[in-house]
């Protein structure tokens, strides 16, 4: 039997799912590149092209080829798919995950 801290290792799980880490690196950067995309999610560049077309088909992103790379624009007003949240819109979670406050200059 392991110790507290094992069992807690063990059991890894975060709030937020791989779907929702690639949409919010689109919304911080609607030019990334499917590697630096795949990289800052934690996730193989295979499954985040998985994603990104997941998230295409489902209407929640469009992309277009721009010269060499795409450029991907996020319909905010499209709803969450679970049905516990499916009453608000995906742009409440977008804007706390790319909010950025000015940070005081101190001294």
């Amino acid at each position: 039997m392991g110790t507290l801290d094992q069992d807690r290792e063990v059991r890894r799980w975060t709030f937020l799912t791989n779907h929702a880490r690639v949409l919010l690196e689109i919304a911080r950067n609607p030019q990334i590149r499917l590697r630096d995309m795949a990289t800052r999610a934690g996730i193989t560049e295979r499954a985040a092209q998985a994603i990104v077309t997941d998230l295409e088909a489902a209407g929640y992103l469009t992309r277009v080829r721009v010269g060499r790379r795409n450029h991907y624009t996020i319909d905010p007003s499209r709803r969450f798919r679970h049905p516990a949240e499916a009453g608000h819109r995906i742009e409440g979670l977008l804007a706390l995950f790319t909010h950025r406050e000015d940070v005081p200059e101190t001294g």
